[in-house]
């Protein structure tokens, strides 16, 4: 079946583009959730002019995360944390409190826009990767340390 996107889905794909799902998830859980339309041809039609007068705006955003990332580039961010005797923490560093760092630092990432490889379960310097724009992707460095 193939649907299209009116979000970005992580793992599936971005806002108006065109994907093939498995039936069930599209007609139980993506449809009826209001995520996804099916791709007929007037739908296609409808998203294709749409995306051609969004084309600017498009742009415009794009940019503007090219230069949120530029800036971001060599960002480090620390975290300081509770730490217990071995030197794990307590709990995990999570993407809202990378998110808030990065508030803090003047930048405004949504926390479902940050990820990464491994848990953050004790003290180090970790990659944060950030997905600023469909096109637009960063990495910064998050520094975990002892309260």
């Amino acid at each position: 079946m193939e649907i299209i996107l009116k979000e970005d889905i992580k793992g599936l794909g971005y806002k108006n583009d065109i994907v093939k799902v498995r039936d069930g998830y599209g007609r139980n859980f993506l449809i009826p959730k209001k995520v996804a339309i099916l791709a007929t041809e007037s739908n296609k039609k409808v998203v294709a002019e749409n995306i051609k007068q969004a084309a600017h705006k498009a742009e415009k955003i794009k940019s503007e995360a090219a230069d949120i990332a530029a800036k971001l580039e060599n960002l480090v961010i620390s975290i300081s944390t509770k730490v217990g005797d071995s030197g794990k923490i307590f709990g995990a560093i999570t993407s809202l409190q990378v998110s808030d760092a990065l508030k803090a630092k003047g930048f405004t990432v949504d926390r479902k826009r940050i990820s990464f490889k491994e848990d953050i379960k004790e003290v180090g310097a970790y990659k944060a990767h950030l997905d600023l724009h469909k096109e637009v992707k960063q990495t910064i460095t998050v520094n975990v340390v002892a309260e």
